[in-house]
């Protein structure tokens, strides 16, 4: 394989990487901020969603070049709540 197509395919795999991510990351958000309207709503607040997403993005950002995301307990939603 030549030097330009071995390039060619590193930048098609981060590509595909960071494409991804994109989609993890707003399937995570979503599940924020469903998290945000439960607690808001004064109903138990389950943040098992938001990590199963994470965890799907801390698993590709192990390839590189896609930033990992932190683990979301609880007591983070209601902080954020009580902030806003």
């Amino acid at each position: 394989m030549s030097v330009h197509q071995e390039i060619s395919a590193h930048s098609a795999k981060q590509h595909e990487r960071i494409q991804q991510f994109a989609f993890l990351d707003s399937q995570r958000e979503k599940a924020i901020d469903e998290a945000i309207a439960q607690c808001k709503a004064g109903n138990p607040i389950n943040v098992d969603a938001i990590n199963v997403w994470t965890e799907k993005i801390n698993e590709l950002a192990k390839q590189g070049i896609v930033p990992q995301r932190l683990v979301v307990t609880e007591k983070m939603v209601r902080d954020y709540v009580e902030k806003k």
